[in-house]
């Protein structure tokens, strides 16, 4: 006889969440409620709008909840009265107080976009690119008190190549976690999951990211500041001083055989001399323009070669 399909919440916001509850919406898991970020004021006309994993939830006709905090007993009482088999989380953004790690039967698993225990933390997709890693991957865990520190229950890692970005690196992981995460709750109706506590060797964690990380520092390898513009594509991007307007840079190439004091302009390509080895700068965006081919911008702003570009100061990436 096939047991009942396991009585789940699940716990998302963004689109990186949106994946997963599609996948177990379409293999007929018995979705209680979604649990997301409230609705927030967005953009200059502060509109409020719902949140990506919000509106697919509302789309399949399932119960939305989102509280500001769960620390609230009441809604910590809301919650053990679903009586949940499980949870599934994946990038909610609110943290989860013991009361609601211990109430569904066999707790909460996170999917978390990392090969734990490497990447811990806010910002994994982005920390393995600017850190060079050869591979990412999904970690299936299984929640406890602490930060991405409980037991792993599945693994599956994807390449990182010199063409992956944070978005397509992003894309790439919120598959596999959707396809993950299905197979842990069909392991665990048939018991066949079995955790795996992390070690401690080799943790690492990824702080959040913010607005000023974009920030260029010429100084920096050209090898350094290539991979933190792949790896902060499309947010927060990546952006220079140019005779003291912000300029954003939208793509780059690494190129070999030419030096100089880091910040110099070596030719009309617009490649820029760094701390070690050279860039040249292939898009460009000045603000409130669009994005224009580099040496385009240089033909019309006529700098020479051998000027020098300021470095932001105390870049922290």
């Amino acid at each position: 006889m096939t047991p009942p399909p396991l009585r789940i919440a699940f716990m998302g916001t963004p689109d990186f969440a949106v994946t997963a509850l599609t996948a177990l919406h379409q293999a007929q898991y018995d979705i209680a409620a979604v649990y997301c970020q409230p609705p927030k004021p967005v953009g200059r006309g502060h509109q409020v709008q719902k949140t990506p994993a919000h509106c697919a939830a509302e789309a399949l006709g399932i119960e939305v909840r989102t509280p500001k905090t769960l620390r609230d007993p009441l809604e910590q009482e809301k919650f053990a009265a679903l009586n949940l088999d499980v949870a599934v989380v994946a990038a909610y953004g609110l943290i989860l107080p013991r009361a609601i790690l211990s109430a569904p039967k066999y707790g909460c698993l996170n999917i978390h976009g990392s090969l734990l225990p490497r990447w811990r933390g806010a910002a994994p997709i982005q920390r393995a690119i600017l850190a060079g890693d050869a591979e990412s991957g999904i970690t299936i865990m299984q929640m406890d008190a602490g930060l991405d520190t409980g037991a792993m229950l599945l693994k599956e890692s994807v390449p990182i190549t010199d063409q992956t970005t944070a978005q397509s690196l992003h894309d790439a992981l919120a598959e596999v976690g959707a396809h993950l995460i299905v197979r842990a709750l069909d392991d665990l109706t048939a018991g066949r999951l079995h955790p795996t506590p992390q070690p401690e060797t080799g943790a690492t964690y990824a702080t959040k990211l913010t607005r000023e990380d974009g920030k260029i520092d010429w100084n920096k390898p050209a090898v350094e500041i290539e991979r933190k513009l792949r790896a902060l594509h499309p947010w927060p991007g990546c952006f220079f001083l140019l005779n003291g307007e912000t300029v954003k840079l939208l793509a780059a190439e690494i190129v070999e055989g030419q030096t100089g004091e880091p910040g110099t302009l070596l030719d009309d390509t617009f490649t820029i001399a760094c701390g070690n080895g050279a860039l040249r700068l292939l898009s460009v965006q000045r603000a409130g323009g669009k994005a224009t081919a580099g040496d385009a911008m240089l033909r019309g702003l006529r700098l020479k070669v051998g000027t020098r570009l300021p470095s932001y100061p105390n870049s922290s990436l």
